[in-house]
């Protein structure tokens, strides 16, 4: 996976600057989630490296199938990917260009999963307090989960927060165990 990964970075980055260099990274962002959308469904992903379909084949195929969905830049990037053929690296490179992008605009995909449903006067105190800690934007996806006993568990990309009681119950049993 990590392979995949390195071979889609340099796309992922080609595009983000492209995109923002022309002002269009929510154009961009719809062009590849509509690209990854196409070439990761079954009858597409089948053609994909198939011997009997050529890659200009499949390009012309794509393009011609999502159209002005993705316009004519993304048109040209679906025939420099299948030239390549890079067309199954288009979720990866979707995923690298949203990362890139919200970097760029410091924003942060967070999810707090808490105990017990938050009422909405502290759902905005703990997103203000959240996005004052990461110096980010947050975009916050509530969920509950009662096995966390009490508390809430905060997930934005690497950083993992777990104020959750079954966490601190679970710390304190490794804790016995050494």
């Amino acid at each position: 996976m990590a392979e995949l990964q390195t071979l889609a970075r340099p796309y992922a980055k080609a595009v983000f600057e492209l995109a923002r260099e022309s002002g269009s990274l929510k154009a961009w962002t719809d062009r590849l989630s509509a690209l990854s959308a196409a070439v990761t469904a079954p009858d597409v992903a089948a053609m994909i490296g198939h011997p009997k379909v050529t890659r200009q084949a499949l390009a012309d195929a794509l393009s011609a199938s999502l159209g002005e969905s993705i316009g004519r830049e993304g048109q040209g990037f679906v025939r420099l990917l299948a030239e390549n053929g890079r067309l199954k690296l288009v979720p990866l490179i979707a995923e690298q260009f949203e990362a890139l992008r919200a970097e760029a605009e410091t924003r942060v995909d967070v999810e707090i999963t808490s105990a017990a449903s938050v009422p909405d006067a502290q759902q905005a105190q703990l997103a203000k307090a959240v996005g004052s800690r990461l110096n980010r934007q947050v975009a916050i996806d509530w969920k509950v989960d009662e096995s966390l006993i009490a508390g809430a568990v905060i997930r934005a990309g690497d950083l993992v927060i777990d104020g959750s009681v079954s966490g601190e119950l679970e710390r304190l049993k490794s804790s016995l165990e050494k």
